[in-house]
């Protein structure tokens, strides 16, 4: 008896040698263990995620934040650092997962990994109110406004750059279009609201900040359809694959069971989830 026991003793002992334990990445078990995921996302951005009158965090990106920590098994707890800290990488520990509708762009692209595209923002054209402009094609040459440094200015600049895996494909619509550069989409769409060509014929954004402005009052209106679509992910640093993984399947389970369909429904009566 006591022959056996030794034998199956030596045996655990050798197998344990031959297959390495499956242990999580560095993150990941850091995470595991501690039963809790710390997340950056902003406090003052409604509305993706901003602080409600019961002083909590709220909004799209915070409940899709919950929903991943809740199949995580694990606590959750909320970080506001600035974008510029976000997107630089080397987050030294501070949180684990960014959860704020990042784009996919080429200097985030090599600091971060993104686990997964977890719903899609339409660039859409506004113009006046009083405007005969019906088709985005009749702006080629036209004075358009868009925000400083975005992918709206780069569109209608014919340079924008896109991840050809995650967006779908778009055409250049508007030609030679005389680009006005605003320090961001509100100012632009503050021009345009003057009148159709007082200062501007049209003003490309996302299509939220457009339905936003027009929800408060202001005469403009949304032509065509959407010009391009940007990519909105999560965004983890590079270097944990089990992390990156578990991640992507948790937000491909939220795009099937219809749970971002609902979140998206909730806070932009709208599902952007889908590019259909």
């Amino acid at each position: 008896m006591m022959k056996r026991a030794q034998i199956t003793a030596s045996m655990a002992l050798l197998l344990s040698l031959i297959i390495p334990p499956v242990i999580a990445g560095e993150v990941l078990d850091s995470i595991l263990k501690s039963r809790i995921i710390r997340v950056a996302t902003d406090s003052n951005w409604p509305p993706q995620s901003f602080i409600n009158d019961s002083n909590e965090m709220d909004g799209f990106d915070v409940e899709v934040a919950r929903q991943i920590a809740e199949r995580m098994s694990v606590g959750i707890e909320f970080t506001t650092p600035s974008w510029d800290l976000i997107t630089s990488g080397n987050w030294k520990n501070r949180w684990d997962l960014h959860v704020g509708s990042m784009k996919t762009d080429s200097i985030a692209d090599q600091k971060l990994d993104f686990p997964a595209v977890y719903y899609y923002t339409p660039s859409v054209v506004a113009v006046h109110r009083d405007a005969s402009t019906s088709r985005v094609s009749q702006l080629s040459g036209k004075a358009i406004g868009a925000g400083i440094g975005t992918s709206h200015e780069s569109y209608l600049q014919g340079k924008l750059i896109t991840d050809s895996q995650r967006t779908p494909a778009f055409s250049y619509v508007i030609k030679n279009a005389r680009v006005s550069s605003y320090e961001n989409s509100a100012y632009a769409l503050d021009d345009l609201r003057l009148g159709d060509g007082v200062k501007l014929d049209a003003v490309i954004a996302s299509m939220p900040t457009i339905l936003d402005a027009i929800s408060k009052g202001n005469p403009l209106k949304i032509i065509g359809k959407p010009v391009f679509y940007e990519p909105l992910v999560i965004s983890i640093e590079t270097g944990d694959t089990e992390f990156n993984q578990r991640l992507g399947d948790i937000i491909n389970e939220m795009h099937s069971d219809g749970t971002l369909s609902k979140l998206s429904m909730k806070w932009y009566r709208v599902d952007y989830t889908s590019t259909e």
